[in-house]
């Protein structure tokens, strides 16, 4: 993973941004700031198709063709030498197995991003590991609770991309804070390392894993079937 200037990479990556070079303060044109709502485009190099792969991806973290909350995460590096990226760490919803109510699968994803960057394979210090969100892009197969949506402004992502909506999960009957990741990023301007939020790439994949559990007339995910109203893994 690269690390020298990542803080002044994520920082020149997003319109509205001002450079100080002293003590790094940031002054951020707050109006600016606005979600790229056009999954197709090529941001900072990244193309749709690579888009596609890493929600992909994230969909695959869950580990389960059909769970219930079915929201899963990874990060990838993109400004190493690999035209894919790599992969950093991933995270999936493991509130029930735990009891923990915080563990989102972005949350989870965060908690071990850190023990991979602080661990063997990166070797990373506490300081370094945090410095070095600063490049990384989070994919989460739906878009971010507040909490979760501020967490990942508190690390700095270079990029935070989602597929599926809060306005589409709501639609739905899923019970949401109804406050958009958007609104967290332009109330969020104070701090550094603003990045770019993509939002619903792959929606049309990502959405099937969301719209089957309160309606029973919707299709279950693939490798799924309805057994006694609920979506079950089909046994190999």
């Amino acid at each position: 993973m690269r690390l020298p200037s990542i803080l002044r990479l994520a920082l020149l990556s997003f319109p509205g941004v001002v450079l100080s070079t002293e003590h790094h303060h940031h002054r951020h044109a707050r109006a600016e700031q606005a979600t790229i709502s056009d999954p197709t485009l090529s941001i900072n190099g990244v193309s749709f198709s690579t888009r596609a792969y890493w929600m992909r991806q994230a969909n695959l973290a869950l580990g389960h063709p059909c769970p219930y909350a079915a929201f899963g995460t990874v990060v990838v590096n993109h400004t190493g030498p690999s035209e894919l990226g790599e992969l950093v760490c991933t995270g999936a919803n493991n509130i029930t197995s735990v009891g923990n109510p915080t563990l989102h699968g972005e949350m989870v994803a965060i908690s071990n991003c850190t023990a991979e960057l602080t661990g063997l394979r990166y070797g990373l210090s506490p300081a370094e590991a945090q410095a070095a969100f600063a490049s990384l892009t989070l994919y989460t197969n739906a878009e971010s609770c507040p909490m979760c949506a501020s967490a990942i402004r508190w690390a700095g992502f270079r990029e935070y991309v989602y597929g599926t909506s809060i306005d589409a999960l709501v639609r739905r009957g899923w019970a949401q804070i109804r406050i958009p990741s958007i609104e967290v990023f332009r109330q969020s301007y104070d701090l550094p390392n603003p990045g770019r939020l993509l939002a619903g790439v792959l929606a049309n994949e990502t959405d099937p894993f969301f719209f089957w559990q309160n309606d029973p007339e919707y299709p279950c995910p693939a490798g799924c079937s309805r057994i006694e109203g609920s979506c079950k893994a089909d046994q190999a």
